[in-house]
């Protein structure tokens, strides 16, 4: 079965993202359609991946599918420029975060099926976390496209729509909570009299490790941390000083700001 033309919208960071996953899970260059603000973005892509620029326009007319990666609060006017035009049987995936699909259909022609999909950052290096959800018209079939597109990232996972914008919080800003912990880590091993780069080497590999142990080893997080916590060890006493300062907590504080924070953004849209 041919592949069908996807058409990038607004190929910002997300954008990009997508379109160079799908190139190299061979998706065909001459499928792949790309719409930018600046003409200068438009040849550097064009330059990079082989893959066609045009205007919004002509993507809608040529896609299948159209991939919505604009800023939230662009989306509108994007939709009140070509919701119009674009025909009930092609599939919208959006990429914008905090929109919910009900923000699309009203802005569409009825039934026209609209699949909401957060990824993360790591989709860069094949790693992403990517959960897809289903508006009120799209089916089966249309998430088992969405899914073909975001495995060649990563990991893909189906969840009610409901549950996006926790999704977001969670493992879109995910990477965001790891990088400033490992940033915190590296600076107590310089405090502790290592060279940066030697605790930036221990951290970083560690943090791989445990990561891989986390994904293949079927155990809860509490037991592997607990094979690691002797009593009246070195562990023990950095994580009694970590309850002390509330990280749990803070943490769990965190994430539902950006789930909040996510809900603004689609109520002020």
């Amino acid at each position: 079965m041919p592949k069908q033309t996807v058409a990038v919208i607004g190929a910002g960071k997300m954008g990009e993202l997508v379109l160079s996953g799908l190139l190299r899970s061979g998706w065909p260059a001459e499928r792949l359609l790309v719409t930018v603000r600046r003409a200068a973005r438009g040849t550097e892509l064009a330059e990079r991946y082989g893959v066609t620029v045009v205007d919004n326009a002509e993507a809608v007319s040529r896609a299948d599918i159209l991939a919505v990666g604009v800023k939230p609060q662009d989306a509108g006017v994007l939709l009140d420029e070509i919701g119009g035009r674009i025909a009930a049987d092609k599939l919208v995936v959006s990429l914008c975060a905090g929109l919910p699909t009900s923000f699309f259909a009203a802005r569409l022609p009825e039934g026209t099926p609209v699949v909401r999909v957060m990824t993360n950052t790591p989709a860069l290096v094949d790693q992403a976390m990517t959960a897809i959800s289903a508006g009120p018209h799209a089916g089966d079939e249309h998430l088992a496209v969405a899914e073909e597109m975001f495995k060649p990232l990563g990991v893909t996972i189906r969840v009610p729509e409901s549950q996006q914008d926790a999704v977001t919080a969670l493992s879109g800003s995910g990477p965001a909570y790891f990088y400033l912990l490992v940033e915190a880590m590296i600076d107590a091993g310089v405090l502790l009299g290592l060279p940066r780069q030697v605790a930036h080497e221990l951290i970083v590999q560690t943090a791989i490790g445990s990561s891989v142990m986390l994904r293949d080893s079927g155990e809860h997080p509490v037991k592997l941390r607990e094979a690691v916590t002797s009593p009246a060890g070195t562990t023990i006493a950095a994580i009694h000083e970590l309850e002390k300062h509330g990280v749990r907590a803070a943490l769990m504080g965190a994430l539902e700001a950006a789930r909040n924070r996510a809900r603004e953004i689609a109520g002020g849209v």
